[in-house]
């Protein structure tokens, strides 16, 4: 990486920083290893083992975390704070280049008293600042919103939630030409249409905020009032997502029940992990309301920068041989 690159990079960082320091946000700074992981079958991570030389039999396994969202919330619960945290993050199983990197660079914010809504616009205010620094007006607010339903109709011709309830999504993917294998479930034949019909065809010259994912799509965000729905978001720009938002589910019994599904799904991953299976319990002491993103920066930076890949923004990409 050039100096000018390595220059722009910290430049980013630093303004980020700033933003959330003039809002009165908690920097933190959380382990990388953990003991025990959220469990999410959607992604892979990397296991280590920490040694006791002059006890072996002490020996145990930890694991590089893929997001700190699970010390976070460890210390919102305890401390009812808006904070935010720029770190390192590590997902395996997933090939090195375009988009994807074994270690990359997040950035995670939780507001209080806040929707996912809200913190759409906390978003919109944090790129408004980063677009005129870098002088790239197709990022600036406001974003594109369309809901997941109006995109599978608009992309795909598909009433999703009608066609879910008919039970219909395996003939909706063969009706698109996507040959998929029988079996695969709703949540995977809605990804295989989601991802080669949907997602390609999201406006690319500006951000575009996708809203409220069915509620079969598993994750820890609050059910919309419609039943159908959860309170999330994503963002997109020029084909990449960026950032992934929740307002977050403060129902200890459906965080619990999360956690055994989410579980029992990942017994067939490459890398099994320990998980807390009490962790739900700070969900049961008043969590407060809250709504968190998951950010991108290497991505961002990507969008910032005009680069192509996230190796281009990386100081030391992990390159594959």
């Amino acid at each position: 990486m050039d100096l000018e690159l390595l220059q722009k990079r910290a430049g980013v960082i630093r303004q980020v920083r700033s933003f959330f320091d003039k809002k009165k946000y908690l920097e933190l700074d959380t382990p990388l290893l953990s003991p025990d992981l959220i469990p999410e079958s959607c992604l892979e991570v990397f296991e280590t083992l920490r040694l006791y030389p002059q006890n072996t039999k002490k020996s145990r396994p930890l694991y590089l975390i893929p997001s700190p969202e699970i010390w976070m919330k460890k210390i919102i619960a305890q401390h009812r704070v808006s904070v935010y945290q720029i770190c390192k993050c590590f997902r395996n199983g997933e090939s090195s280049g375009f988009l994807h990197s074994p270690e990359f660079t997040m950035l995670e914010y939780y507001t209080m008293d806040a929707s996912y809504i809200d913190v759409l616009s906390l978003t919109e205010e944090l790129f408004s600042c980063l677009a005129m620094e870098a002088g790239i007006p197709a990022l600036s607010p406001p974003f594109e919103r369309i809901t997941v339903a109006q995109a599978f109709e608009r992309f795909a011709g598909i009433d999703l939630f009608e066609t879910v309830a008919n039970g219909g999504m395996e003939e909706a993917a063969r009706r698109l030409g996507l040959d998929p294998p029988p079996g695969m479930g709703t949540g995977g034949y809605y990804d295989l249409i989601f991802i080669h019909t949907v997602e390609p065809h999201l406006k690319k010259d500006k951000p575009v905020a996708l809203l409220d994912y069915p509620a079969f799509v598993p994750c820890l965000a609050k059910h919309s009032q419609d039943g159908k729905t959860v309170e999330r978001w994503e963002l997109y720009y020029n084909g990449i997502e960026l950032a992934n938002c929740f307002t977050e589910e403060r129902d200890g019994k459906k965080v619990k029940e999360f956690f055994i599904n989410e579980t029992a799904t990942k017994a067939d991953s490459l890398v099994s992990h320990a998980v807390d299976h009490d962790y739900w319990k700070i969900f049961s002491l008043n969590f407060p309301r809250c709504s968190g993103v998951a950010l991108g920066l290497d991505r961002l930076i990507i969008a910032l920068t005009g680069r192509s890949n996230i190796d281009a923004v990386l100081p030391f990409p992990l390159t594959e041989h």
